[in-house]
């Protein structure tokens, strides 16, 4: 078994969604003894925007691409193939302006192109997400319809294949900026819903599936 753990945040060591990627790691390695976890730090690699010659490097049928396509369709084969060698992932990000951190919207517009929504790669597999967020989303909250990231994740990983979606939602982390609350009282509660994923408990302690 593979896993591929994806994290997008800038904030590094101290961010909360790699905090809780790092123990759903540690959980699953656990439970799939001698499973094997690959780690892709979205911040650390360089990813271009998509310009007109990758649209038309990836519209061109592969037999007819010339060395030039195929250089620059290289990152994006790379990540669709860490993608397609894993069978399960785990991936944290933050919500930035209502949506995903820009690092990880050029990750996606790697990975999805037209072979790949045909082909649908990820069917079978698992995505668990791990989303951190300063706004409180939570049911009956001033801004609970205002979780635009989740549903297009649904829809994103959806379209690659994937049917079997959770989601950990940590929000609220305002509270760490404005000193409302420490950082090991914010975590202990959402570092319990990651073990209840490896409980099968999830349904009870507020984890969302697809």
């Amino acid at each position: 078994m593979k896993l591929l753990r994806i994290d997008s945040s800038p904030f590094r060591e101290t961010a909360i969604s790699r905090r809780l990627t790092q123990e759903f790691v540690q959980r699953w390695l656990a439970e799939n003894h001698g499973g094997a976890v690959i780690t892709r730090d979205l911040t650390t690699t360089a990813i271009p925007v998509v310009d007109a010659a990758w649209v038309s490097a990836n519209y061109t049928p592969r037999g007819s691409r010339t060395h030039q396509q195929n250089e620059i369709l290289k990152l994006s084969a790379e990540l669709i193939a860490e993608l397609r060698d894993a069978d399960e992932y785990v991936i944290g990000l933050p919500i930035h302006n209502f949506g995903p951190p820009s690092i990880f919207k050029l990750w996606v517009d790697q990975i999805v192109t037209p072979l790949t929504l045909l082909e649908r790669p990820l069917a079978g597999r698992r995505a668990t997400f791990i989303i951190a967020a300063g706004r409180v989303y939570a049911p009956g909250s001033p801004d609970s319809n205002r979780n635009y990231l989740a549903p297009w994740l649904r829809t994103v990983f959806g379209s690659l294949g994937t049917s079997d979606m959770r989601f950990v939602i940590a929000d609220g982390t305002k509270k760490l900026h404005h000193g409302d609350s420490d950082r090991a009282t914010f975590l202990a509660s959402h570092l319990e819903l990651i073990r209840a994923l490896f409980t099968h408990e999830e349904d009870s302690v507020g984890v969302k599936t697809a």
